[in-house]
């Protein structure tokens, strides 16, 4: 899998990582992330107002897997708290298993690549989450970072979500994550990381207000976030617990 990319055109954002892989050496931007805030706290944050998914806490999500996410329903417009599978299905797609599934769109080419553009412009979610994790390169090896808000609210990304209908009638409703050049916090870890969005961007985003969404997509305030070193644990989506937040002591250099 090394030099493997998955944003959708060939970038150095994360790879697709498997129910029971580890991340590789080679694993880059935001393709793990903590998301274990309940459903009914979430739904009182957003404002959303459909039935509360059956959504387990999380210290580890990972691509292929489910995950909350708040969108517009495209009927109603009424907000709604849903769970998506991690990884972007167009609806467009003929092959599901030849699909390349990105988890991620970078803010540069969302509203001009083929694989982005139809759900930039009517299918924009946003995905909370408590942290997010990143790898820093050390001579030891690669050493995982926890990354959250400084004033202890939850995260909102930027995200895309689509629906795709199976021959057996069944749709698949997935997600990806956009992403920004890192901030000066961020970029002792990597050259990129996740759009967040402040609350007020939220209608924006969501299409509940006008404006241009892309102008959205910009790199966090260098003074929102925190980042510490955690356990090389949560290299394997097998672990899933509080602990893997715990910060650990790491050599210096």
């Amino acid at each position: 899998m090394a030099g493997a990319t998955n944003d959708g055109e060939g970038s150095n954002d994360p790879l697709i990582v498997g129910e029971h892989s580890e991340v590789p050496e080679t694993a880059l931007m935001c393709g793990r992330y903590a998301s274990f805030l309940p459903a009914d706290a979430i739904a009182q944050l957003f404002s959303t107002v459909n039935p509360l998914p059956n959504a387990a806490p999380s210290w580890n999500v990972a691509p292929t897997q489910n995950a909350m996410v708040v969108r517009r329903h495209p009927d109603t417009g009424e907000r709604h708290l849903d769970l998506l599978t991690w990884g972007l299905v167009p609806h467009w797609t003929k092959d599901i298993h030849q699909a390349r599934k990105p988890i991620n769109a970078r803010a540069e080419t969302v509203a001009t690549l083929g694989m982005f553009r139809a759900a930039l412009a009517a299918r924009r979610c946003l995905v909370p989450a408590d942290a997010f994790y990143e790898w820093k390169a050390t001579p030891a090896g690669k050493q995982p970072y926890a990354i959250a808000r400084q004033d202890g609210t939850p995260l909102t990304f930027a995200g895309l979500w689509e629906g795709w209908r199976g021959p057996d009638g069944d749709v698949l409703r997935t997600f990806a994550i956009i992403t920004t050049p890192a901030n000066a916090t961020m970029a002792m870890l990597h050259d990129r990381m996740p759009a967040i969005l402040e609350p007020a961007d939220w209608p924006g985003w969501l299409g509940e207000v006008e404006g241009d969404p892309v102008a959205l997509l910009r790199p966090a305030a260098d003074d929102v976030l925190k980042l510490w070193p955690v356990s090389r644990a949560v290299n394997n989506v097998r672990n899933n617990g509080a602990d893997l937040l715990e910060p650990v002591e790491v050599a210096d250099g």
